[in-house]
């Protein structure tokens, strides 16, 4: 059997012979590049290559071996394999089990795919010999081999994974190419950079190729041996250092000097009596450093430990403000910070005078309620300010896990103290005003119920001795003024809203709103923006025209972010302006383009003044958002308007009724909840039972389906008070009597027709009035709430307290036939046909 040398010297005598055919196989190879004179197993186990190898070796044992670019690709294409390769002589094949075969191939010459053959079953290619063109003789060249020679023995040397007989063997050989080969065969780098190799033409290039490769790979083994050995010596000094502090250790028993021998203990030791801890606390500091003193440095629990009485100690433990009572001064620093909201201010100048008769007073957690946007956050920061107190805010949005407010247990790896504790730590004394916002957004889940941890901190009789699991002692919060604040009431935990009083902020009306940008908004935003020196006028009009045209919203937020928006075109116009006088500038002293920038800083203009007017908001902020539409107002049959209460504030809701002929059935619509849907059928129970009452036909449901809509059906809607705007609309549809456009309705609904009392009631006459309805009903058991509400916002309205659904047909139709008590008797006749 002749050896793979006299194969290929045989090749070589005579390359016009036609022992290599121009269309030949091709095998895919996943991460590895085959060059000439390089003998490799290839383990096949893909159909397509198993079919490629067996018409190989029928045909004259030649086969195109190239690398893919995608190794993941099972089934390779044309396109998924490098163009260059090297033609193979198949020198041995060996079966395995499970349908594998071991191919043991040699590469005899470079090649490329000129064009794709056609194969369904396997890849083939018309494929081109490649030679490289050298000349031993050139001294270049001769250079870039020795050069070669050089690196590829650095390389063997750096690398570990290599055998120093690898140089002798590649020193052995004599013809270029076969050095060339033999040292990119054994350089580990990436597919795509020793395919590199291949894909040049001459061997200049390939060997420029290879010793940049080579190089490459030098310098990172290089970095790798200098890590592996600063490594070593960081580990060696380590132990060392390990070694001698344990000597030291064993020397300051003897000599029970720690204290002053080891500053880290000094350091914690002085922190500890400067705290002032009570003795409970103080007991557990000197438990934990004596605990310290005995533990190794490099062991976990050393840093546990200090971390524990670091945080005992930069606890307040005694420091505290001194509370600034006055009360012209309190009330001096609410008024400037907010418009109106006299309720909380009253409440808070109440908080004050008794604390200055008594002293302190304990078991005062104070609980806004309210839209977004009203205030609340900013109201606790005022009190904060107007009683000298530090101020920290809680944000409880989301928060699921009881361990962020009582803490983790110290055993547990990234243990740290609760959001109480970590806001008392923040704060530096014992009496701060701790805002706890967004109370009624906390969830539970399996990690514990967070709103029962509350239940000590927020009660009186027990957050003088508030135990965090971390901290593993009693912590006094007494001193402390809680603020929360919700959006929705109902949403808290019954147990913790009985701990709170709840103030509940209202909405703010159209003028409200106006004193409020006028007064705070626009001197902040102007403050902001750097246009404090500018000029700039709003009308009045123009803002009550953003209020109403351009945000529709329970606070201020929307209103601010649309001032901003008109202020920030004023500042662009005043910008380009300042530039467009400087090209002008520029342009007489034939000064440069990219030179203007350097010409003069940005000046406020002397002497500008800016109106913004209503015809510059709507130039400004473009087409208005909200329009009154009068069409809402008309009277309309089977159309009755609620009055929705939500957290953003109050809305109108318009319940629509048909009654079309069908399936005898009542379809509700307009992503109802189950309360809302329950309101629907009481409704409705009502009406067909008593209809000789309501002037309804008696079969007017017979044979008909009822479907009542509420429009935006994307959005969620639910609770009982529209059970009276339901029952009147479906009356309507039933009589063909339109009702009355400008009224608007609230109140839950029973199947013996009263009318229930609701929640809200502020916000609801308010969206009222917003919308221009001028005739609201309300249950009669609400009446006393309207003395508590604004005038301004009961002005105008005709509010009508009804207690039965009859009591309210007269304001709801323009024309009503007169009701009866008592169900027409029927008579004996028969029908006739």
């Amino acid at each position: 059997m002749p050896t793979p040398e006299d194969v290929l010297t045989s090749l070589l005598e005579d390359k016009k012979k036609p022992s290599i055919p121009k269309k030949i196989t091709v095998l895919p190879l996943r991460d590895v590049v085959l060059f000439p004179n390089m003998i490799f197993p290839v383990l096949i186990g893909r159909s397509s290559s198993l079919k490629a190898v067996s018409e190989a070796m029928e045909r004259d044992k030649f086969i195109f071996v190239a690398a893919q670019k995608d190794p993941s690709v099972e089934e390779p294409t044309h396109a998924d394999i490098y163009k260059h390769g090297t033609v193979a002589k198949i020198l041995q094949v060996l079966r395995l089990p499970n349908n594998l075969l071991k191919v043991l191939v040699e590469g005899v010459f470079q090649g490329k795919i000129t064009s794709v053959v056609k194969n369904t079953d396997f890849l083939e290619a018309k494929v081109d010999i490649i030679h490289p063109k050298y000349d031993e003789k050139d001294v270049e060249l001769q250079a870039m081999v020795r050069r070669t020679s050089e690196r590829f023995a650095d390389y063997v040397k750096t690398n570990r994974n290599l055998a120093p007989e690898i140089v002798a063997a590649y020193d052995n050989l004599d013809d270029f190419s076969r050095k060339l080969y033999y040292a990119a065969a054994n350089v580990d780098q990436k597919v795509d950079l020793k395919q590199r190799i291949l894909e040049k033409t001459t061997m200049k290039e390939q060997f420029y190729e290879l010793i940049s490769i080579m190089s490459a790979e030098i310098e990172v083994l290089k970095l790798e041996e200098e890590l592996d050995e600063k490594i070593n010596d960081t580990m060696q000094k380590t132990q060392k250092k390990y070694f001698i502090q344990e000597q030291i250790r064993t020397l300051q028993k003897e000599l029970d000097d720690d204290d002053e021998s080891n500053p880290e203990i000094s350091t914690l030791r002085e922190a500890i009596d400067k705290a002032q801890m009570p003795e409970e606390a103080l007991a557990k500091a000197n438990e934990e450093l004596e605990k310290l003193k005995k533990t190794p440095s490099m062991s976990p629990e050393f840093s546990v430990i200090r971390s524990y009485i670091e945080t005992l100690a930069s606890l307040p433990w005694t420091t505290k403000t001194t509370d600034n009572l006055r009360i012209d001064h309190v009330r001096s620093i609410l008024d400037a910070d907010h418009y109106d909201l006299e309720k909380p201010k009253e409440r808070i100048l109440e908080y004050i005078s008794v604390l200055n008769i008594v002293g302190s007073l304990r078991g005062q957690i104070l609980c806004f309620v309210g839209p977004p946007g009203v205030g609340k956050t900013s109201l606790g920061k005022s009190i904060a300010r107007a009683l000298d107190r530090k101020f920290v805010r809680i944000a409880l949005g989301g928060v699921r896990d009881e361990a962020e407010i009582r803490g983790h247990r110290k055993t547990y790896i990234g243990s740290m103290p609760g959001k109480i504790i970590a806001s008392m730590k923040k704060a530096g004394t014992i009496n701060p005003v701790i805002l706890l916002d967004e109370v009624d957004k906390m969830a539970m889940d399996f990690r514990g119920d967070p709103s029962s941890a509350f239940l000590e901190v927020l009660d009186p009789e027990q957050n003088s001795t508030f135990n965090d699991h971390y901290l593993e002692v009693d912590y006094d919060l007494s001193k402390v003024l809680f603020i929360t604040t919700a959006n929705v009431k109902y949403d808290i935990p019954a147990p913790l809203l009985d701990r709170m009083e709840v103030i509940e902020i209202s909405s703010y009306l159209d003028h409200d709103k106006l004193e409020i940008v006028k007064r705070h908004l626009i001197p902040k935003l102007l403050s902001e923006f750097g246009l404090q020196d500018v000029s700039i006028t709003f009308t009045d009009e123009a803002i009550m025209k953003v209020i109403r045209e351009y945000t529709r919203e329970a606070g201020v937020r929307n209103v601010e972010r649309e001032i901003s928006s008109l202020l920030r075109k004023v500042a662009k116009e005043l910008v380009l302006e300042f530039e467009a006088k400087q090209s002008a500038k520029a342009a007489k002293k034939n000064v440069k383009e990219g030179e203007l920038g350097q010409i003069a800083k940005f000046k406020i203009p002397k002497n500008k003044k800016y109106i913004i007017d209503e015809a510059l908001v709507e130039k400004f902020l473009k087409v208005p958002r909200f329009r009154a539409q009068a069409n809402e107002l008309s009277d309309k049959i089977g159309v009755a308007t609620g009055l929705a209460w939500t957290s953003m504030g109050g809305d109108t809701l318009p319940v629509e009724v048909t009654i079309m002929p069908g399936t005898e059935k009542l379809t509700l619509t307009g992503k109802l909840g189950d309360v809302m849907k329950e309101s629907a059928t009481a409704a409705l129970s009502y009406v067909r039972s008593n209809w000789y009452a309501l002037g309804v036909p008696e079969e007017f449901a017979k044979n008909k389906e009822i479907h009542i809509h509420a429009p935006e059906g994307a959005i969620p809607k639910d609770g009982p008070s529209a059970g009276i705007t339901m029952s009147l609309a479906l009356i309507s549809a039933a009589t063909l009597q339109p009702l009355r456009g400008d009224l608007a309705m609230t109140g839950e609904i029973t199947l013996r027709g009263n009318i229930l009392p609701i929640g809200g009631l502020n916000e609801k006459l308010l969206a009222a009035k917003r919308k221009g309805y001028t005739t609201v009903l309300i249950p009669k058991d609400n009446q006393q709430d309207i003395a508590e509400i604004n005038p301004i916002i009961t002005s105008g309205l005709n509010i009508v307290p009804v207690g039965h659904l009859t009591e309210a047909l007269p304001y709801a139709f323009r024309t009503l036939a007169v009701p009866v008590t008592e169900p027409p008797k029927k008579s004996g006749k028969k029908k006739e046909n």
